[in-house]
């Protein structure tokens, strides 16, 4: 009997002990769970750190998007400046090519002017060669000093139509102010209304001006 109370009583702290075993190895999976648990939760540090580089990437953001429109801006900047200088370069050149070409007028200008004044003083000449060749009464051509006289006038003639110069059509033409000085008048039926009827000087023009009025008589 009394070793029957001795098996059930060890008995008894054998299951006893077997349920301190099982509760402490529930109570060290109970553990293992939360420390894993904690494990998977992020520490103060790790999101500190998260934050820092959170706060570093905004930064980043921020400073490339300021470089962007700085660089848009300084870039604008430059496109003005360079329509400012194309602006400036293509005044300039339409300038010296209007300087150019007022120069070559102006050069062209003097230089008819020049070539004007020169035949003007060669006209008195010229008619005087003229007069001296009308005013021959000799029928000797062979004479030598009418020969000369006749070949130093038909030079003069030739240098000035090879420079532009001609002379003003008169006798049997309509009057025209713009080239002819009327100093006569007659009235004679044998003749249209203001036809040109004789000429007292020779007139000449020079590229379109006038250089002298030819002195014509007009008639109607």
């Amino acid at each position: 009997m009394e070793e029957r109370q001795k098996n059930d009583h060890f008995d008894q702290e054998e299951i006893k002990d077997e349920d301190i075993i099982e509760d402490t190895e529930v109570l060290n999976e109970d553990t293992k769970d939360n420390e894993k648990n904690d494990d998977s939760k992020p520490s103060n540090e790790d999101l500190e750190e998260a934050s820092v580089e959170s706060a570093e990437a905004s930064d980043e953001e921020l400073k490339e998007e300021t470089d962007i429109d700085e660089m848009k801006k300084l870039l604008q900047e430059k496109e003005n400046q360079c329509a400012d200088l194309l602006d400036r370069l293509q005044r300039t050149m339409a300038e010296f090519d209007n300087f150019r070409k007022r120069t070559i007028k102006e050069k062209t200008s003097l230089f008819d002017d020049g070539v004007r004044s020169t035949i003007e003083q060669i006209l008195p000449v010229i008619d005087n060669f003229e007069r001296a060749l009308s005013s021959n009464t000799t029928e000797d051509e062979s004479n030598p000093y009418l020969q000369g006289m006749e070949m130093i006038y038909r030079q003069f003639k030739d240098i000035l139509a090879a420079i532009g110069v001609e002379e003003i059509k008169t006798i049997g033409e309509k009057f025209n102010p713009d080239f002819h000085n009327a100093v006569t008048h007659i009235e004679d039926e044998a003749y249209g209304e203001n036809e040109i009827v004789e000429e007292f000087q020779k007139g000449y023009i020079y590229k379109d001006k006038v250089i002298r009025y030819s002195m014509v008589k007009v008639a109607n």
